[in-house]
């Protein structure tokens, strides 16, 4: 694949990382690639800055400089085109962003001279249906997330996987994740670490209240369909933990596999479990 336009998307406020932002332009304008800077990105650069869907948009490329969260919303940004984002870790854990700030240039001079290696990374696709209609959609890489907007109350989430009745589950919330969300909420909350390249939801209670409702690994080839009941209280959807939305009495989501995976480079340096090793200390003793 050959590079014309790479885009550069980090995480506000961080003037720390100014001087790695700016050496990263120049070594790509060096290179004869037109960069694209996003909002905080310009800031430190200076010049024109453009708009994450813009960046997403039009780049054969797209660095993210930052954590996961930030390339979460990068991710969201490029919709259903499929860019690849690399991820250069100025955060802490950075599963997704798994490339350090001191292998940056170095992965990125293999990644251009096409030693790069991507990964389809799944990705929900989540609907609000209210009345027969629908009333919000989003595409999330980690995970959909319902729970009690109230402090310290249950709720009832009552699952359905093609259209047959699975639990009720009494719990805080119900998290439905990606492979990919395995090692975020889903993992706090004691669910299963699944190997990112799978394609399979996984469900995770919140504090159950009966300890047998345990998390449930489903194909990706079904039709999930979710109601929750606030006992009284109100009910939050929540995507990537970023965007989100009030879930009404009725309400209905629907969460099924989207056709259009997140394109995620993979660090040249280190593998998905070594990562975990890094990261979780995972059979440290």
């Amino acid at each position: 694949m050959r590079f014309r336009t790479v885009g550069i998307c980090m995480k506000p406020d961080r003037p720390q990382d100014a001087g790695t932002v700016r050496g990263l332009a120049k070594w790509l304008d060096e290179r004869g690639l037109h960069v694209l800077l996003g909002e905080n990105a310009a800031e430190h650069v200076g010049g024109a800055s453009r708009p994450r869907a813009e960046i997403t948009g039009e780049a054969d490329l797209v660095v993210v400089l930052g954590g996961d969260g930030t390339l979460l919303s990068v991710a969201r940004e490029a919709g259903e085109r499929a860019v690849p984002i690399v991820g250069v870790n100025l955060g802490t854990l950075g599963f997704m962003a798994e490339i350090a700030k001191d292998e940056m240039f170095a992965a990125l001079e293999r990644i251009l001279g096409g030693e790069m290696r991507i990964e389809s990374r799944m990705r929900l696709d989540v609907r609000v249906q209210r009345g027969g209609r629908n009333v919000g959609r989003h595409l999330a890489l980690n995970d959909a997330v319902i729970a009690n907007a109230n402090f310290a109350r249950m709720i009832d989430v009552g699952v359905a996987v093609d259209a047959m009745d699975v639990t009720l589950y009494h719990a805080d919330g119900l998290i439905v994740s990606t492979p990919t969300g395995s090692t975020a909420y889903s993992l706090s909350a004691g669910g299963p670490i699944l190997d990112p390249r799978l394609e399979a939801f996984v469900l995770t209670p919140i504090s159950p209240h009966t300890l047998t409702q345990r998390p449930v690994v489903l194909p990706a080839t079904s039709s999930l369909e979710l109601h929750a009941d606030a006992r009284g209280g109100s009910v939050q959807l929540s995507v990537d933990g970023q965007i989100g939305c009030a879930l009404e009495e009725g309400d209905r989501v629907t969460v099924v596999r989207s056709p259009h995976p997140v394109q995620l480079v993979v660090s040249p340096f280190r593998n998905h479990f070594a990562i975990l090793r890094e990261k979780l200390a995972w059979g440290a003793r």
